[in-house]
């Protein structure tokens, strides 16, 4: 049996350090020192709250991926 994780990312160069992630899924997002956002995982168990911050994203710098596949933000 496969389990199914996702991966989550943040591009350093397109987050604007909004907190919108953060607010939505604290569990997942947070915010380093500089006010950027992070993950605080990189591996995580599917999360529709994942999905909702990337969707969320002013600047679209959280991407979401289930192996190869961008799943987050969605279209």
């Amino acid at each position: 049996m496969t389990t199914v994780s996702w991966t989550t990312e943040v591009d350093r160069g397109l987050c604007m350090g909004s907190g919108m992630c953060a607010g939505i899924a604290p569990e997942l997002f947070g915010l380093d020192d500089e006010d950027r956002a992070k993950p605080l995982r990189y591996r995580i168990a599917p999360d529709e709250r994942a999905l909702d911050a990337a969707d969320s994203c002013p600047a679209a710098a959280i991407l979401v991926r289930e192996g190869e596949e961008l799943i987050g933000p969605r279209p």
